[in-house]
């Protein structure tokens, strides 16, 4: 996908801030240390990069969701498959 660097970095801000609110909210993380969670999992990639945004391909949720509950969470925690309307209502 071809990215103009203002839509890479608007997407990449929203990603972040889904991230870390999953963090916050279903992993009982401080919002410091949620923030940097995300960071650390989104980081900035520079244009050129190759493959640059590839971790876009699946939503914040389901990234937060592996690494609280372990890659089977969906059938772990069938509650949790899919984000509630307070995690989509975060844009």
């Amino acid at each position: 996908m071809e990215w103009t660097e203002d839509d890479y970095v608007a997407y990449l801000a929203g990603e972040r801030r889904r991230y870390a609110w999953v963090m916050r909210t279903y992993g009982g993380l401080t919002a410091s240390r949620a923030g940097a969670e995300a960071m650390a999992w989104y980081p900035y990639e520079p244009p050129g990069t190759p493959f640059r945004g590839l971790v876009f391909h699946d939503e914040a949720w389901h990234w937060a969701m592996r690494v609280l509950h372990g890659d089977d969470y969906t059938r772990t925690h069938p509650d949790l498959a899919g984000p509630p309307p307070a995690y989509e209502a975060l844009g």
